[in-house]
């Protein structure tokens, strides 16, 4: 095995696993006490390097199995990462406490070879000081203690939410024996559901909860008690409401969650979780966070209610008169049909899986000057995946691997993961990024290949945004280089700027091909496509403005004692920003993974942060030509391969020439520029 060779997936042995995590950290803490115990000034040779290379070990064992107990999770993989966690995060903790080492870090930054040290090497430092503190670096005696035990008891509850989620999720079915009884649902989804059934050996067609399936029902079903069923197992997902009512509930573990991390906040001296979390983001206060969020919703609002109104008359010329929440996605997708005759179901044919990756290869290829082929000598952990390698001129810069469709104990949702960072070696050569690309598509069946929606394809760019980030970096340091050290309200840039390419008309023709006939979309859909792109723009910014007031306010609560304070408060950001109020059992903030199992905690904001950024970055190419590859090699060389070397508004500022502005991302989404926004 070199530092560039892929995992090998089929020998990784979750049964041995936790005694491997448990030796690795040991020999970790003995190299970090023998760094600690040096006599010599301390220099990046004798301190930083070292530390790198302890952390790239430890990272190269955690990637790979953090991934499949994601993506192939099951009571081995479950019982082996319960197990490992705790001793990681307790590792962690102790690094992030240890006072000799970071004695000596500091003495480094104030030293005059520190000064001449390359930039990313200097952030990479600073960094590490500004980490110590938020690890409890100063605290002492009990208080240490007490930190030290709230990190650990954290990453208990997040795993256990998440795992609660998956599993409320995967519990649910319903068989329906007759077609008649799902009228308008489209063919290809009743082949899926029909295979669904026929690989638990069953008649008919099974329903479940996972995003395909439950998008297509709520959107497409003409049996309203049917939408009506399956919204409330999936609003009610591991809560005490709905079908599973308390069997997994997540209300307990939210409270603890809170209440931990607010502790934990006090212990380091900050009033609240959101001012902690703001230590290492963009934004400075959180005043600006809720100023940035409230002006967007003031601007949204005024267009979202209109909608909702045209929405609610053209529901009732349909016969009802009173929109409940199973009917809000239904009649949004008739009226969207109604008005441009055109539906996601109409264009999926054209939208092959297999089309669209090679459509997102050639245009990022040609805009960023890479090649990207696949390879089939590579080992995975499932028949769905896939791995490929980027080149620039024969040079390889870095590997990723895809796992596109959605499977019983797979993770929803859609994300990319850091497998592997950019380093130098110690022999001068350089170790290679590589990237987990994971989306949960409909899979291919017997008798056709996957057919993506057109927001399926927005997010299959999404993610290679997040890829491309990570592995065209050109920085050198670890704790720097690809996505590892950038703000986290930056990290959604080149992810969200990215998706502008599947609204582009000369570029549709390269993601697009019908599946039977090869014909790229119609130029008369391609119309409808585009002018039907900012439908319900106003209710859908209102709707993750709604997720991220709620996530930044949730974390200024100073004290949370049940589960009923997160319910209130979810209702009264509703009732601000919010034209539509779910029914009384709807419990979303239970499977809010984001920011209970996830990096997002008072950070949900970054997705309308970083649209902002994307926007504003994107007009740029508006202005040039979106395939310009000059604006390309400047959007790759001043964003992409720079990663978390520089703060992030200082890399904007440097490819835009100027201060990111709202006004972008407000006409993109075909809302007017309000007074003050």
């Amino acid at each position: 095995m070199t530092a560039n060779s892929l995992p090998i997936f089929s020998t990784l042995d979750p049964l041995a696993m936790p005694k491997e995590c448990e030796t690795l950290l040991a020999q970790a803490r003995q190299k970090v006490a023998a760094l600690v115990a040096d006599e010599h000034r301390p220099d990046w040779s004798n301190l930083m390097a070292p530390l790198e290379e302890i952390d790239d070990s430890i990272g190269r064992f955690w990637a790979p199995m953090s991934h499949v107990h994601s993506v192939l999770s099951g009571t081995a993989w479950r019982d082996a990462y319960s197990l490992c966690l705790p001793m990681l995060t307790a590792y962690n903790s102790e690094m992030g406490q240890n006072r000799p080492l970071f004695e000596r870090v500091k003495m480094f930054a104030a030293s005059d070879e520190y000064k001449s040290l390359t930039g990313p090497r200097q952030k990479a430092i600073s960094n590490m000081l500004r980490d110590f503190t938020l690890s409890g670096v100063a605290l002492e005696g009990n208080k240490a203690s007490r930190f030290s035990a709230i990190q650990q008891r954290l990453s208990t509850l997040s795993t256990e939410f998440s795992n609660q989620v998956l599993d409320a999720t995967d519990a649910w079915e319903k068989i329906i024996e007759s077609a008649d009884d799902l009228a308008g649902v489209p063919a290809t989804v009743l082949d899926n559901l029909r295979e669904s059934a026929k690989t638990k050996d069953l008649d008919g067609y099974r329903l479940s909860l996972d995003v395909p399936t439950y998008l297509s029902i709520i959107q497409y079903a003409e049996n309203r008690k049917l939408r009506q069923e399956i919204y409330t197992a999936y609003a009610t997902r591991a809560s005490a409401q709905g079908p599973q009512a308390g069997q997994w509930d997540n209300g307990p573990l939210m409270v603890e969650i809170l209440q931990l991390r607010q502790e934990m906040s006090e212990l380091l001296g900050f009033k609240h979780y959101s001012d902690y979390s703001l230590a290492s983001k963009m934004a400075d206060t959180s005043k600006q966070v809720i100023d940035f969020l409230e002006e967007l919703a003031r601007a949204s609002k005024p267009v979202a209610t209109r909608e909702f109104a045209e929405l609610s008359a053209f529901a009732a010329e349909n016969g009802v008169t009173e929109l409940k929440a199973w009917d809000v996605p239904y009649f949004s997708e008739k009226l969207k049909e109604a008005s441009f005759t055109l539906s996601q179901e109409e264009l999926r044919p054209y939208f092959p899986a297999e089309k669209v990756m090679s459509g997102l290869f050639k245009i990022t290829g040609q805009l960023f000057d890479i090649e990207i082929s696949a390879l089939d000598d590579v080992d995975f952990w499932h028949n769905d995946a896939h791995c490929y390698r980027i080149s620039r001129h024969g040079e390889v810069l870095a590997h990723f691997y895809l796992d596109l469709y959605a499977r019983s104990n797979k993770r929803g949702g859609a994300w990319m993961a850091n497998a592997r960072g950019r380093r130098i070696l110690d022999d001068d050569g350089v170790q290679q990024p590589v990237a987990f690309l994971v989306c949960n598509f409909s899979p291919p069946t017997s008798e056709r290949p996957s057919l993506l929606t057109h927001n399926e394809v927005t997010t299959l760019f999404h993610e290679f945004g997040h890829g491309l980030h990570h592995m065209l970096t050109k920085i050198d340091c670890l704790s720097v280089a690809g996505i590892s050290g950038v703000a986290w309200d930056a990290v959604e840039l080149p992810s969200q700027f990215l998706e502008n390419w599947c609204w582009e008309k000369s570029v549709i023709p390269d993601i697009s091909a019908h599946y039977q006939t090869g014909e790229p979309l119609p130029l008369v859909l391609l119309d409808k496509l585009l002018a039907a792109k900012n439908f319900q723009s106003g209710m859908q910014m209102l709707r993750q403005i709604e997720f991220s007031l709620f996530d930044f306010k949730l974390h200024m609560q100073s004290e949370i004692s049940d589960e009923a304070d997160i319910d209130a408060l979810i209702n009264d950001v509703r009732q601000q920003v919010s034209v539509f109020q779910p029914p009384a059992f709807n419990r979303f903030q239970n499977s809010f993974s984001h920011i209970f199992a996830g990096g997002y905690a008072a950070g949900y904001y970054s997705y309308k942060w970083a649209e902002v950024l994307s926007a504003d970055a994107f007009s740029l190419f508006e202005e040039q030509g979106v395939m310009n590859v000059e604006v390309g090699k400047k959007f790759r060389t001043e964003i992409l391969e720079r990663g978390g070397s520089e703060d992030a508004d200082v890399l904007f500022r440097n490819f835009r020439g100027r201060a990111p502005a709202n006004d972008a991302l407000l006409r993109h989404a075909g809302i007017a520029v309000a007074k003050g926004v």
